[in-house]
């Protein structure tokens, strides 16, 4: 699979093993890809693999979790992110 390389700046991208941490690999692309990586997880894990991945991920920004809700047609409470919200509400200020 071919993803943007700064995606993975804290890990080997060649160690990835892309099915085991299909969930991981999916949330940094909706987070942080591109219009590309976004074609490419579609392509090498398909609508159903996707869909059945977001509803497990810990944190979706709003947007994303909206844009998710409506592709996939998922009830916004169906996702672990909607029920829980992160500890840190807002991003440092340094």
């Amino acid at each position: 699979m071919k993803l943007s390389p700064y995606l993975f700046w804290d890990v080997a991208i060649s160690n990835i093993d892309f099915e085991r941490n299909a969930r991981h690999i999916i949330e940094k692309v909706l987070s942080r890809g591109t219009l590309a990586d976004w074609r490419e997880i579609n392509r090498f894990y398909g609508y159903e693999r996707i869909k059945k991945e977001i509803v497990h991920i810990r944190y979706l920004d709003n947007v994303t979790l909206n844009f998710c809700s409506k592709y996939f047609q998922v009830p916004l409470n169906q996702f672990k992110c909607y029920n829980t919200t992160p500890l840190t509400k807002e991003l440092w200020n340094y």
